[in-house]
């Protein structure tokens, strides 16, 4: 269990669980240079241990059920938004401006999916029209000077690296130092008493507990998507002048609730939220939540007992420590689209897989937090970042590691991992959970509605 064993090890499982888990591997699942599939399965592997491990506590079991990790269950959901039909409609996965371009001395890619980060991006080049216009700018100018002129603008571009030219840098000497997931105690307070499962129902292991989710994009709402299949209550809360895209809330919105929340005007809501929940989860820059009297340690103070899971792309520390970022942009700056790609073009991995292998990191750290509560008490945090699976990825994992594997048939495709279902977003196809456990959940209790349509209180 090579790689499920170091995921399990980072969220602070015991060793003696993994006797539970067996894996199916299917060979041609998520291909790449990189040991993508490995890191994959970890990554499912060690949230869905953690989730029948506080099922079966919460169920009185007198061992954890059997965990199974499917390559190819696994591999269907880690390109879920790919496999998203919305009516038949597929989405929109990158906007124009986001992509590689060429510059006087190599490349840089740029993100601008969000219609803010397209003008600050326009902005920082002094420019008011899209390609060719971009394209030119661009080729003018070394990737690092493009770098620091578009983040200086709050737009988001990195200059390609190298591994050995990110190995060398000081951001990624911050993140190398740190944990692949930060665990930290930050008070005191009596064991967290949850309600008893019925050991004959489907093993729900989250239900009862409030998850005030607080995330963008993908990572995030992976792991709070994950928590929602798990029986959590979550309300994701945006502000209402920044919609997420539909697609993409489409895609990860499963099992939740959407509501707009203007935090410096209606603050009495947001604390009236944060008194009854059990969870906290962030997805905003370092900092970012701060002047809202967010940071871990005030929601501890506010909320004794409460769980604080928080998610960066580049880590809380080190000289990128406020800096934005995005799955993409972090594969660029490690390395990673230097290794993918060739001599005539960088390239990227099979899936944004930093961002799904992180989000199921982060809700398996989540889980075991509760866990831990449940006899040890004590509010606690959790962190990780982007920058710190691509450093595992890396540097640690290895392709083929032995998991102890239950059969072996190729990858045929998504087919038997996906499904259908109605919503008031319209027919939607998606990819099924890849958590899977004895007793456990099979699919959502309701599917995604539109964007900020639910009231923001607790169901």
């Amino acid at each position: 269990m090579t790689t499920i064993k170091s995921a399990w090890a980072a969220v602070g499982g015991d060793p003696a669980h993994l006797s539970r888990v067996s894996t199916v591997e299917r060979a041609g699942a998520l291909q790449g240079r990189l040991p993508v599939r490995e890191l994959a399965r970890a990554c499912v592997g060690a949230c869905a241990l953690a989730a029948a491990e506080l099922g079966a506590r919460r169920a009185g079991l007198s061992e954890v059920p059997r965990v199974r990790v499917d390559d190819g269950a696994v591999a269907t959901a880690f390109v879920s938004e790919r496999h998203l039909l919305v009516d038949g409609r597929a989405p929109v996965a990158f906007a124009p401006l986001s992509r590689f371009w060429r510059t006087a001395d190599g490349w840089v890619r740029t993100h601008a999916n969000y219609p803010h980060h397209r003008r600050r991006l326009l902005a920082a080049l002094g420019l008011s029209e899209e390609r060719p216009s971009v394209e030119t700018a661009l080729a003018e100018r070394s990737a690092l000077e493009v770098e620091e002129a578009v983040y200086a603008a709050g737009g988001l571009a990195v200059a390609l690296r190298t591994p050995d030219a990110w190995a060398a840098h000081p951001q990624r000497a911050a993140v190398a130092a740190r944990p692949l997931v930060e665990r930290e105690r930050t008070d005191v307070t009596p064991p967290r008493l949850l309600a008893p499962l019925d050991a004959g129902a489907p093993l729900l292991p989250a239900a009862g507990l409030r998850v005030l989710d607080l995330t963008r994009v993908i990572a995030g709402p992976v792991a709070t998507r994950t928590l929602a299949l798990l029986g959590a209550d979550v309300l994701r809360v945006d502000p209402p002048r920044l919609p997420e895209l539909p697609d993409q809330h489409a895609d990860t919105g499963f099992g939740k609730r959407s509501a707009t929340l203007d935090l410096a005007a209606d603050r009495r809501t947001f604390e009236e939220l944060l008194a009854a929940a059990d969870v906290v989860v962030t997805g905003y820059r370092p900092g970012a939540l701060d002047r809202f009297g967010l940071s871990a340690r005030a929601l501890a103070e506010r909320r004794p007992g409460v769980v604080v899971a928080q998610l960066s792309a580049w880590g809380g520390y080190g000289p990128w420590a406020g800096r934005r970022g995005f799955d993409s942009l972090v594969q660029v700056a490690t390395g990673i689209a230097a290794l993918e790609g060739s001599v005539e073009r960088p390239g990227a991995l099979p899936a944004q897989a930093l961002d799904h292998g992180t989000g199921y990191l982060l809700a398996a750290a989540v889980l075991r937090a509760v866990t831990e509560q449940s006899y040890d008490g004590g509010s606690r945090v959790v962190r990780v970042a982007l920058a710190r699976t691509a450093e595992w990825l890396l540097r640690d994992l290895r392709p083929g590691d032995a998991e102890g594997t239950a059969g072996g048939t190729p990858y045929d495709g998504p087919g038997p991992w996906l499904a259908e279902s109605d919503s008031g977003l319209g027919r939607l196809r998606y990819a099924r959970s890849p958590v899977s456990f004895a007793g456990g959940p099979a699919d959502w209790t309701r599917p995604p509605g539109p964007w900020g349509s639910d009231a923001a209180n607790w169901s």
